[in-house]
This record gives structure tokens, sequence and C-alpha cells, in this order.
């Protein structure tokens, strides 16, 4: 039966801070998380790639595992204390699984189980089931050094670059970076992440993630969008048509819960795998000394 323990947000985040100063992690920029894996008592299979293994190789080694239904960027083995990867993932995706998988070893209320599959659902931080998401809860927090990552953040202008720098300071994606910019910053703003837009039938793209603020949300409550999918009604989605990779001037008018209709300010980033819309308040302050050079 599994210990029915389950942890507050401090909770794992003392356990990250401890890891990251026992393993002298803490302050090494970009975060050297193979010392976190070593410290945790932890090994890379660097002899098998998951990317490449054969049909029924998952379910054979590892008895944890009855069916495999999606593709597999990460496993955790405690018996053999044993990470193993999909290599064929970038290096910043890797340092995310490598530091998930850590975290249902260092989660000490998991380890009634034997190990852990890791796809992409189960690494989407809104994932339903508790042991991941305070996985990925974990991960995030080593990856950004906790504090560290607000300090460094507070010095930087609010735009899509700061959190571009802080994610290659630390060592994480894009997408890593940019929610926790945006979820622990006490500046109003917000992150729509979209898919790449299907190309047959109505132009549209599919909506992968958002998050708020807090500051954001206690001022503008929670913008409503579509279920599914963004059209050709939103402006960032004509940036996308019309194949532009990134500016930061773009305005659109979004529709509060209460009903009013409020412009915003948006910032555009388009990469081969997906969009990302940071909405901020038309005039919202930026107390910043520095500025970032253009791309």
């Amino acid at each position: 039966m599994h210990n029915s323990r389950l942890s507050s947000a401090d909770d794992i985040d003392k356990i990250a801070k401890n890891i990251l100063l026992a393993s002298k992690a803490w302050g090494m920029l970009p975060t050297p998380i193979d010392k976190i894996v070593q410290y945790a008592d932890l090994q890379i299979a660097h002899g098998v790639d998951l990317s490449r293994v054969e049909p029924g190789f998952i379910t054979a080694n590892f008895q944890f595992v009855k069916q495999v239904l999606s593709k597999v960027v990460g496993i955790v083995d405690f018996r053999q204390k044993t990470i193993y990867l999909d290599h064929s993932q970038n290096p910043k995706r890797k340092n995310f699984v490598k530091l998930h998988e850590v975290g249902h070893n260092a989660c000490s209320w998991q380890s009634d189980l034997k190990g852990f599959l890791d796809d992409d659902k189960s690494l989407d931080p809104s994932v339903e089931e508790e042991f991941e998401r305070e996985a990925s809860y974990f991960a995030s927090g080593a990856l950004f050094q906790l504090e560290r990552f607000d300090d460094e953040a507070a010095k930087l202008p609010l735009c899509l670059r700061s959190a571009q720098v802080l994610g290659n300071t630390f060592g994480g994606s894009n997408h890593a970076s940019l929610r926790r910019y945006v979820e622990r910053t006490k500046k109003r703003c917000a992150l729509l992440v979209l898919h790449k837009p299907a190309t047959d039938g109505e132009y549209a793209a599919g909506i992968r993630d958002y998050f708020q603020s807090s500051a954001f949300t206690a001022d503008f409550g929670d913008i409503q969008w579509p279920k599914k999918t963004c059209g050709l009604d939103l402006a960032f989605v004509q940036d996308i048509k019309q194949g532009r990779k990134w500016h930061e001037n773009g305005q659109i008018g979004l529709a509060l819960e209460t009903g009013e209709y409020v412009t915003f300010k948006y910032h555009y980033f388009r990469t081969p795998y997906q969009i990302f819309i940071l909405i901020m308040p038309v005039g919202e302050k930026n107390n910043s000394r520095i500025s970032i050079v253009s791309r």
C-alpha cells in the first residue's frame, strides 16, 4: 500500500534546497544536473536510448510497467537506482527529465513504488497524478535553484527575452523558463503557448498551455480562451500565418469575466515547435535598469 502522505510545495522546496546545497550545485550556473543525479545516488543508463529500444523492451525489463501507450522519454528504476532516457530529446529537455526522475526518488513518500515511467503527459505540470506533479515541481525548483531564479528575474525587464536569458543561464528550456517566469513574477502578465497551426481545414493553432501571474489574476480575473484552438480572429494567429518569428509590439483586445473589454499588449515568439505569447497590460511598469539587446 502506498504511503498516503502528500507533500506541500514548501516540503518539496526544502528537499530541493537541501539537495542543491549538499550536492554543491547551489550557485553554479548553468545548474549542474549530473551533480544532483550523482548526489541522489542515481546513475544514467548511457547504454540504453529509449528512442531506439525494441518493442517490448520496457515491459520486459521493468516489472512496474504493464503497458506502454505512448512515447516514453524517461524511466527511473528504484531497484537499479538508474535513470533511463530518450536521448533524442534536446539537452535542455533532458535536463528537466533527469530532475523529474530525481524528484520521484527525492520525495521519500513515493518510494513504496518500484519506479516510474514518464511521457509527455506525465511531465505536464498540470497532470492529475499527484506524484507526477510533485516530481515536476521538484524538477523546476531544482533546475532554476528556487529563489535564485526570482532574484535574477527581478533584475530584468518584463519581456520574452528575459525569460530566454534566464533559461540559458540556468539550463532550462524556453517553455520551462517562461512558465516559471510568469508564475513567480510580481508583475502583471500571462503566457499563452500554442501548437503549430494545422494546415488543413480552418487555419487555427491549438492551445497547449496558459498561465497567469497572481498579480494579473488579481486585476483581471481569468482570461477565457477557446477550449481547444485560437483562430484568425486573434492577431497573434495572423502573425503565425504571416510567418513572423518575433516581435514585441502586438496589441489585442480581450474580454474579461466581467464582460469588460480590455486592450493588452503582447510579445510574440515562434519556434519550430510552438508559439509563445506573453500578454501584459498596456503601460505595465518596468523598473529594470537592464536592457536586453534585440535579436
